[in-house]
């Protein structure tokens, strides 16, 4: 049994953040950091676009408030978009100095770019690979620290609650397949997001919704899940991402016939790259990700798409860009393409659709990422703060990893210091538990005949297809009854492999388990939002509600199913408004 002070589950941008902040609050603390991956593994590495904070002459604080509330469509907690913003900059400096390479302009200052739903530029980046740079930065950081150990290759299972508190994590070593437990005054889950319980994701295999899915069984909520944000621009077949930033550049959508329809979907007048005006007015490709997406589902609708071997797609054609300024500005979005669409997009336009990308919602935190459950914090992806509301502005999230990661390190390593010594024979067989519940329903299993694959297969398809861009009641209905479903099969469910060393079936089945839960409270959040607001799109419910629901859904597990709560959103000087893009307000 490992003994700690503050014990952070994920290695990923809000992980490593938490690690280095919790290790400078109070240098005496004992910290480790769990990973299911090397940390240099973690989907943080993915993020190419970049990272949005205030820096530049032209921009605002207020500016930067505004568009995140606005694009939230109101959902958003303004004391934390208020906060978000005002630490963002310091926070993008102190990468800076810690070896961050931002691209720059050629006066030296740091270059900022066009994002969707952005007034104006504020998105720094490092070309196209700004996670990769981020994320080598923050854990080359990180091991300057000899008081932060870590746990590379250990999975989380379960979250150890005792008097009240939470106070560690059990946890698989891949390696051994030992079941250990691992002991911390306080817990900050970074595990990321879930986007892996539909079928066509951006996400890496590894984000199955893990520290969600351990809060939810804590009993801690889930909040606003019904929200999740599609990105208009992922390669069909593989979901790889093609980032924002080629539309940044000066990329344009065009459907079967080569059409810029956007132009039809209330998204501002069509600028030229080249335009003096662009792109500090909200052209269409730089729309919020939410209409980009559900304008594509209309085309679809109206037949002006292209078919492939993957389905339906559009063309994200930057061959006007040239190759001197796509391999300077966006060399990964040609790298992907050539490797994963077979094109190279300096000759050919490149084929996309939408793709799940990024879930607003997450374990219900308040502005200091403290959740619910005493003792249990919570930062990134995996987490609802909220700032994010209804729909994520790009380029908003890495930096949301800095800003909540130092936040939830901090203040975990405060209340660390106060709490008593762990009573290690009750935490001890709270352990014991879970080790014999996994050995008695996975290891020593030998009969049941459901298989993990099919049943996976099964929840993406039902997700997709009752909870994608649109939705309806009996959509939803359909979709909670087969998720119930699978939750039944999947105590039948069978292992073939029944070592202990890297049993990549063993963690698969246990991924399953936190993908139905949480599909489970998605499902029943948006079945119960009886309105469109951002992301979460009602056909049977066309219209905004904020009598009703200016409000943040709670998701609770009860009996195997999903009980939900409200709580009122946090407005301060803004005002709901009507969401207005591609012109002045």
């Amino acid at each position: 049994m490992s003994q700690h002070d503050v014990v952070i589950v994920g290695g990923g941008g809000a992980g490593l953040r938490a690690a280095i902040a919790a290790a400078q609050t109070h240098s005496d603390l004992d910290i480790a950091i769990v990973s299911k991956v090397y940390p240099m593994r973690s989907h943080t590495v993915s993020a190419e676009g970049g990272a949005a904070a205030v820096i530049k002459p032209n921009d605002s604080l207020e500016d930067h408030i505004n568009d995140t509330i606005s694009g939230a469509d109101w959902l958003a907690d303004q004391d934390a978009v208020d906060i978000f913003v005002r630490e963002a900059p310091n926070e993008m400096v102190q990468l800076e100095h810690w070896g961050c390479s931002w691209s720059r302009e050629s006066d030296g200052s740091v270059a900022v770019r066009a994002f969707g739903g952005m007034g104006t530029e504020r998105t720094w980046f490092a070309a196209d690979k700004t996670g990769f740079h981020m994320l080598h930065t923050l854990f080359q950081t990180s091991l300057k620290y000899a008081n932060i150990a870590r746990y590379d290759e250990w999975f989380a299972t379960r979250l150890l609650v005792e008097n009240g508190r939470c106070q560690g994590v059990v946890a698989i070593e891949l390696r051994t397949g030992q079941v250990r437990p691992i002991l911390g005054k306080a817990v900050i889950l970074c595990t990321g997001g879930a986007g892996r319980i539909f079928p066509f994701t951006t996400n890496a295999a590894i984000k199955t919704g893990d520290g969600m899915g351990m809060a939810y069984l804590a009993g801690v909520p889930l909040k606003d899940l019904e929200f999740v944000q599609y990105h208009p621009t992922g390669l069909p077949g593989t979901g790889i991402l093609i980032t924002e930033a080629a539309r940044a550049e000066g990329g344009i959508l065009l459907n079967k016939d080569g059409d810029r329809y956007l132009r039809r979907y209330d998204l501002g007048e069509p600028l030229d790259v080249n335009d003096p005006r662009h792109p500090q007015k909200r052209a269409m490709e730089l729309g919020p990700r939410d209409r980009l997406s559900q304008a594509f589902i209309k085309e679809q609708e109206q037949g002006n798409v292209f078919d492939g071997p993957y389905g339906t797609y559009v063309h994200l054609d930057v061959r006007h860009l040239g190759e001197k300024k796509i391999d300077k500005r966006i060399p990964f979005v040609r790298e992907l393409a050539k490797n994963y669409g077979g094109i190279d997009p300096v000759h050919e336009p490149i084929p996309v659709r939408p793709v799940v990308h990024y879930m607003m919602g997450g374990v219900h935190t308040d502005i200091e990422a403290a959740t619910p459950l005493p003792g249990l914090y919570a930062a990134g992806e995996c987490a609802c703060v909220s700032i994010n509301g209804a729909n994520r502005l790009g380029s908003n999230s890495l930096t949301e990893l800095l800003v909540f990661g130092a936040r939830a390190g901090r203040n975990a390593a405060h209340w660390a210091r106060e709490q008593p010594e762990f009573d290690g024979a009750a935490l001890e067989r709270l352990a014991s538990d879970e080790q014999e519940r996994i050995a008695r329903e996975y290891v020593r299993k030998m009969d049941g005949g459901e298989r993990i694959a099919t049943l996976r297969t099964e929840l993406q398809s039902a997700m997709e297809e009752g909870a994608g861009v649109y939705r309806t009641e009996s959509s939803l209905r359909a979709t909670s009854e087969r998720i119930a479903e699978i939750r039944e099969r999947f105590r039948n469910v069978q292992l073939d492999d029944h070592s202990l060393s890297f049993n990549t079936e063993l963690t698969s089945a246990l991924e399953l388990e936190f993908m139905i839960g949480i599909a489970e409270a998605l499902a029943h959040s948006a079945l119960a939002r009886t309105e469109s607001r951002g992301s979460h799109q009602r056909t049977d419910h066309p219209e905004r509600d904020d009598e009703h629901f200016l409000k943040h859904s709670l998701a609770y597990r009860s009996d195997d199913t999903s009980r939900i709560e409200y709580q009122d959103v946090v407005i301060t000087n803004w005002p709901p408004a009507e969401r207005v893009y591609g012109r002045d307000h």
